[in-house]
């Protein structure tokens, strides 16, 4: 795990002890800090049991401790904790914020920070595969895979690639990034913000916590381009990416088909920036465009059974990142006389009121199935333009398209919501739909999770 002598006698409340609080805590603890942890549930809260004091910090004077480290679903707007710390004058601060105290206390490194609403795993993903298929040590945390905390430090000249939320840049001070990413900003998570522009404004901050490093922007929607411009006024190293930037450079023919689609281009460009502004090559960053395998949850596929193709997209939580999936796969005369092919299931917790850019491709759907809070809504929503099964569960939607699709068609979740209504997170989500998949088709596979098999034609 990284340790600091940063933390060393310092005291430290930590609120939630799921992966990221935990290794936070854990971190703190072998680091000599003293730590008061807490969590709701006793299971998280029993490997701490005689290692610290466990009491909730709402219930703490806190004079003279040095922060509260809280994981990043807890809402700030509307949470007790925030006004009971900021009383004290401490921050609310992450395990990112940790991992920026520890930074003077490693072996020299850089670090890519890549934020963004839609793109930032796949982009943070394909960077980490980029750089390890060069030889450069590297290691990603953050938003994806293993919390930063509890990882291994890397050796002398490593690169640590962090994809992070909005909610981690909330809680974070001092990250100073040697290239700091932003790959697009669409209208997400308005529920913890005032307003669309405070949730521009948070993904900004990881800009303005930059002193000399290069900020890497693409510019292709009005907010990012705002932003860009901006840094450019107050004459900050910038570099303004373009999806036909890869092409321009002869990087485009040659991508996995687990980078394919116009979305997965800007994925790619920005990518490519990035291990450009780290000394990589073209042909280095040709090879690691060519075997890029791709993410679990997103595009996955997960079996063929009977000519069908079911492809778990739970990480699609918003339209815009839903309506690339529903574009993946036109009608083709080949099959089934060109009749649109995607069995859609959709529906979770409603980030938004209407189908955004889903409703673009609704040619493409030959049936959707409504699940989750949001149903109702998309059921009316969808009413006379596709065929609607209103089905409240996964497991029932996967079984009426498991009836209704044919030879050549595609069953895809890609919810364009969260998941919060039903599951804890996108990724328990795609699990039950890969278990479900199994039970209704018998497919034996279903449930592998050792690789992102990602499809997209």
């Amino acid at each position: 795990m990284i340790t600091s002598p940063a933390f060393a006698r310092q005291k430290y409340a930590v609120l939630g002890l799921a992966r990221s609080g935990a290794a936070a805590a854990e971190a703190l603890l072998a680091s000599g800090a003293e730590v008061i942890a807490w969590d709701r549930q006793d299971v998280a809260r029993a490997p701490f049991e005689g290692r610290c004091r466990l009491i909730d910090p709402l219930e703490l004077d806190l004079t003279g401790f040095a922060g509260v480290v809280v994981s990043p679903g807890v809402p700030l707007n509307t949470h007790p904790i925030g006004p009971h710390v900021w009383q004290y004058g401490l921050p609310v601060i992450g395990d990112i914020e940790l991992f920026a105290k520890a930074r003077a206390s490693l072996p020299p490194h850089r670090v890519v920070g890549i934020t963004g609403t839609n793109g930032k795993s796949t982009t943070t993903a394909l960077t980490h595969h980029i750089l390890k298929m060069a030889g450069v040590p590297s290691l990603m945390g953050g938003n994806i895979g293993d919390p930063i905390m509890a990882q291994e430090p890397l050796p002398e000249g490593g690169v640590y690639v962090l994809e992070l939320s909005s909610f981690q840049i909330d809680l974070t001070f001092s990250l100073d990034c040697d290239i700091a990413a932003l790959t697009n900003i669409t209208p997400d998570h308005l529920d913890r913000y005032a307003g669309f522009e405070a949730y521009a404004a948070s993904k900004e901050r990881l800009f303005q916590m930059q002193a000399t490093g290069t900020a890497l922007i693409c510019d292709e929607d009005e907010p990012t381009s705002a932003i860009a411009s901006g840094l450019e006024t107050a004459g900050k190293p910038l570099v303004r990416v373009r999806s036909s930037d890869l092409a321009a450079a002869g990087l485009d023919a040659g991508r996995s088909p687990s980078l394919a689609g116009p979305h997965n281009a800007q994925n790619a460009a920005v990518a490519t920036a990035i291990c450009r502004q780290l000394g990589l090559t073209d042909a280095q960053i040709a090879e690691g465009l060519a075997t890029y395998p791709g993410l679990p949850h997103r595009m996955e596929r997960v079996c063929e059974a009977k000519g069908v193709v079911y492809i778990n997209d739970s990480k699609a939580t918003n339209a815009a990142s839903a309506a690339p999936a529903l574009a993946a796969f036109p009608p083709d005369p080949a099959i089934n006389a060109g009749a649109p092919r995607i069995h859609w299931i959709v529906g979770g917790l409603p980030k938004e009121d209407g189908l955004g850019a889903c409703g673009d491709h609704l040619g493409n759907v030959a049936a959707a199935y409504t699940v989750g809070e949001a149903g109702p809504m998309f059921a009316d929503l969808l009413d006379g333009q596709v065929k609607v099964e209103r089905c409240e569960l996964i497991s029932e939607a996967v079984r009426r398209a498991e009836e209704a699709a044919r030879p050549g068609e595609v069953v895809l979740l890609s919810p364009a919501c969260a998941s919060y209504d039903q599951f804890r997170d996108y990724e328990k989500r795609g699990h039950h739909f890969r278990q479900m998949v199994g039970v209704i088709t018998g497919c034996e596979t279903c449930t592998d999770d050792s690789a992102g098999r990602s499809i997209l034609p």
